[in-house]
Formats: structure tokens, C-alpha cells, sequence
């Protein structure tokens, strides 16, 4: 158990970060397709307690799977997302579902998000691509003061942070534009 430490930042052009990335000395670890899937109860009890219940799918450039299960809690105080996360690996992606499902959580959406992740400075940056809602930057590091130099590093200080979570982003665009689907594809 560990807790997520995130600055999550809307730009319009992943490309002009990539080259900031390249020219910092960034390294490229890799590009995947992820399909993110969310659970909770028929009376949204996790999504009421500010938690998160998901299993993610993603597929590298090279086509190899790996599937992550993850138990977010809630939103902590601090300037970035603060978080605790509980996350480990599967090997069986329908058989986690099976168990969610038997245990009282069914699928409230799933999404598609196109992933290039990076490491600068001892953090994790991720550059995120969602249908609907469109790219984004995410620095997740140890400290705040890691986060913060990586985005100063990379000149996107003076942009706003968002501690929303895609999946209450998305939701919250599916509602307002009367989107009935719940697996959301490119």
C-alpha cells in the first residue's frame, strides 16, 4: 500500500511535451493501450466513499498484456492528487471480474486510454490520450517536491492541476451529453 502522489494537467499538444521530455533527458519506457474498467455497488458505495475499484488491461507496442488491479481511497489534503492506492498484478483479467462480481461490484464504465509513460527525475510522467476528453499530462513522484520539479522541468507550471480522476471526468461528460454507452473506444 502506498499513496499516489499526481499532478494531472490538460494540454493540447502531447507532442510539444514528448519534445521537452526528449530534450530534458527524459527516458522512454513505453506506449500502451489500456482499457480501464471501474466497479462498484448497485448503490455506488465505493463512489460515495470517494474510493476506486479497477482493473486495468494494457497492451504494449509490442502486444505483450499485463492486467493491474487497483483499490484507490480517498482524496487526501495536499496541493497535488493525494491518494492512498493498493495495486498488484493478475494473471486472469475475466477471472478478477468473475470475483468483483461475485463479491457484490459490477462494471460502471469502462474507457480506452492511449498511455506513453516516461521517467524524469525520479517520477513518472504519463501522456494520456481519452476519447472525449483529450490529452493530458500525469507526474506521479514520491514527494510534492518532486512532482512540482518535473513540472517546472517541463514548463507546464503555469497551467491549472485537476484532481478529478478520468473516470468522474468521463462520467461526468457521458451525463452531460446524454452518452448512454458505459465502454468507451476510440
Amino acid at each position: 500500500m502506498s499513496t499516489e502522489i499526481e499532478a494531472k494537467i490538460k494540454v493540447e499538444d502531447l507532442s510539444v511535451v514528448r519534445r521537452k521530455l526528449v530534450a530534458v533527458g527524459a527516458q522512454r519506457k513505453r506506449k500502451d493501450l489500456e482499457t480501464n474498467s471501474f466497479f462498484d455497488t448497485p448503490e455506488r458505495s465505493l463512489q460515495l466513499a470517494d474510493r476506486g475499484l479497477r482493473i486495468r488491461v494494457a497492451i504494449d507496442e509490442t502486444g505483450t498484456s499485463r492486467c493491474i488491479i487497483t483499490m484507490k481511497g480517498p482524496a487526501l489534503p495536499g496541493e497535488f492528487k493525494n491518494r492512498e492506492e493498493t495495486e498488484f498484478s493478475a494473471d486472469d483479467p475475466p477471472a478478477v471480474r468473475k470475483l468483483f462480481e461475485n463479491l457484490g461490484y459490477h462494471l460502471t464504465l469502462s474507457f480506452e486510454k492511449r498511455r506513453e509513460s516516461w521517467k524524469l527525475g525520479g517520477c513518472e510522467v504519463e501522456l494520456d490520450e481519452l476519447p472525449y476528453l483529450g490529452n493530458y499530462v500525469e507526474i506521479e513522484g514520491p514527494s510534492e517536491k518532486d512532482v512540482e520539479s518535473v513540472r517546472r522541468s517541463l514548463g507546464l507550471e503555469n497551467l491549472p492541476l485537476i484532481k478529478t480522476g478520468y473516470i468522474s471526468m468521463l462520467a461526468g461528460y457521458l451525463e452531460e451529453h446524454k452518452i448512454k454507452d458505459r465502454q468507451i473506444r476510440f
